[in-house]
């Protein structure tokens, strides 16, 4: 559970910087982006039939479902992009 937290911290945070929105995201923020993104990301894959194999992937396929998430959120209005 922990390394889920860190780990979902990382990939938000990274995330966040990528889509711009990073000064508008506290720690708490790049957590669940992280945490949320990931399940995202994992879910999509799986439907397309996509589903990753290694780390290296599932880290990428968690990073893209958390910028998925920053855009769907600043298309609802929760963060501007600066």
């Amino acid at each position: 559970m922990l390394w889920t937290l860190i780990l979902g911290g990382i990939v938000g945070w990274l995330a966040s910087i990528i889509m711009k929105t990073n000064a508008q995201m506290g720690w708490i923020a790049n957590v669940l982006v992280g945490v949320v993104g990931s399940f995202l990301g994992s879910l999509l894959a799986g439907m397309l039939g996509l589903g990753p194999a290694g780390g290296i992937a599932q880290l990428l396929v968690s990073f893209g479902g958390a910028a998925l998430l920053i855009f769907i959120l600043q298309k609802v209005g929760v963060f501007k992009k600066v």
